[in-house]
């Protein structure tokens, strides 16, 4: 499935689509019930305005499918957006293996974090193993890490997703859920010295740093199995000083990262919104203004992730 663009059509494939199946939503609940009265994943999805998904995690990819379908997108990872929750992606994965690759959250401080790891890759097929070093409170350099990235190393085709700079979840602050994230964890300069130990893993930072925009240029620079991916609003610019617009970021990502290294993303995740057009037509226009040419645009939307994933 191939998208009409103004490059002509192309082949999109979303770096970053998160998979909210019903176990994230009674995941919130709990901790919503936690804080005072007792709440059901019926009321949280009431209260977003959103829909909740059936317990059959095949029909949430199906749903996904048809979306992307619709949108004419032919491929994209789904992250499991709570640690523990990497069957729920793995059952779309098995249901549709030709369209979704899998992510999942892990913290690695838990006590069968390489356990989980080595199953949801080995057993599962997942692809990408997703850390949030601010939300878990934990060093990519930590020595609890290395076994992680032992089994990314060992698996061709499997990357290591690390969010840094600036961590907001919108649902969390709609919900009124205290977010404890600790952002001393969010520099991706931490991942230098890692990303040097081990050159046969594939490092993917979401959001062009998330307000960590020079170090992460400096990162990619001195390391070159590191990519961007370049999901969501970047809301993040607004810190950046002096001004700057998205066509200026993709820009000086470009030349530091070149169009190898740069994965396009949505950051997409509930229904009904479905996939979110607006962030595609925002990067194309940024990208268009640039006057890259048309492998190099289907480089960024789609070859440069299938590649990735694909061990080459």
């Amino acid at each position: 499935m191939r998208m009409n663009t103004s490059w002509g059509t192309i082949a999109i494939s979303d770096a970053h689509v998160h998979f909210f199946s019903r176990r994230f939503f009674e995941e919130l609940a709990k901790q919503k019930s936690a804080l005072g009265k007792p709440v059901t994943a019926d009321s949280i999805v009431e209260t977003l305005g959103w829909e909740l998904p059936s317990s059959n995690n095949a029909d949430l990819a199906k749903r996904w499918v048809a979306e992307l379908d619709r949108r004419q997108v032919s491929h994209a990872a789904l992250i499991a957006s709570v640690p523990g929750d990497e069957d729920s992606v793995g059952d779309a994965v098995q249901s549709f293996p030709d369209r979704i690759d899998g992510y999942f959250m892990l913290n690695p401080l838990a006590p069968d974090a390489v356990e989980r790891c080595r199953r949801a890759v080995d057993i599962l097929g997942l692809r990408g193993i997703c850390l949030f070093p601010a939300m878990h409170q934990f060093s990519v350099r930590d020595k609890c890490l290395e076994p992680i990235y032992q089994i990314a190393a060992a698996t061709p085709g499997t990357v290591v997703f690390v969010h840094m700079g600036v961590l907001s979840v919108g649902v969390r602050h709609k919900l009124q859920l205290p977010s404890k994230f600790d952002m001393s964890f969010s520099n991706p300069i931490e991942l230098h010295t890692v990303a040097l130990s081990h050159p046969q893993v594939r490092f993917v930072i979401p959001h062009f740093g998330a307000g960590y925009f020079r170090e992460v240029l400096m990162l990619g620079d001195l390391v070159p199995n590191v990519y961007l991916d370049t999901s969501s609003s970047n809301s993040w610019i607004k810190y950046h000083t002096p001004p700057i617009g998205l066509s200026t970021i993709f820009r000086q990502a470009l030349n530091v990262y070149g169009t190898e290294r740069l994965l396009f993303g949505s950051d997409s995740s509930f229904f009904p919104r479905g996939w979110n057009a607006e962030i595609f037509h925002a990067q194309s226009a940024a990208l268009k203004e640039l006057n890259i040419g048309t492998e190099d645009a289907r480089a960024v939307f789609g070859e440069n992730l299938r590649r990735l994933l694909s061990g080459k």
